[in-house]
């Protein structure tokens, strides 16, 4: 499905989300999972940079793109999640971007998390980037050459830059 395809069921899906729930199946899933894949692939963003042929840059929020986010939360029941430290374990509805990973896994990814770093299904960290213990939200986009220090929190959606330094203990909201 196109991605003008996919933005249209799940902005028609959102209008009627009180009818959506862990049996939905068919366009509206399948369009949501995909959504999600491809921003756990950098593939999309929820937020992209326009070039302005006039003027200066601006940016674009994708709100079809939080709306599958939000969706993903009605349409996932409650679950043990793995890819935690040590093999330990959560109870959620998101996976985890490591769940299933091995070395080859890691190394293709070509960024650097060491333990206590966790990442849910959904959220992009580019090659080169170094996370330490901290947490990085669904959805959000960390870019290249980016430190995430210890006990920084990424927020669902949030938009990290390229060689950027988060410093210890900072919240970004998403």
């Amino acid at each position: 499905m196109p991605h003008t395809g996919l933005e249209n069921v799940i902005t028609t899906a959102f209008e009627d989300r009180a009818n959506i729930n862990a049996s939905t199946r068919g366009d509206v899933r399948h369009a949501v999972e995909s959504a999600l894949r491809l921003l756990d692939a950098g593939k999309l963003r929820v937020a992209e940079k326009i070039d302005g042929e006039t003027g200066p840059a601006s940016w674009k929020v994708n709100q079809w793109l939080k709306k599958a986010v939000l969706l993903s939360f009605r349409l996932n029941d409650m679950s043990v999640v793995e890819g935690g430290p040590g093999g330990a374990t959560w109870w959620d509805k998101v996976p985890s971007k490591f769940a299933g990973w091995g070395a080859d896994a890691h190394a293709a990814a070509g960024f650097r998390s060491v333990p206590g770093a966790i990442v849910r299904h959904s959220a992009y960290v580019a090659p080169g980037a170094i996370l330490m213990p901290s947490f990085v939200n669904l959805g959000a986009y960390v870019g290249a050459g980016t430190m995430v220090d210890t006990w920084v929190t990424v927020g669902s959606c949030a938009q990290i830059g390229e060689n950027v330094h988060l410093s210890g203990g900072v919240g970004i909201g998403g």
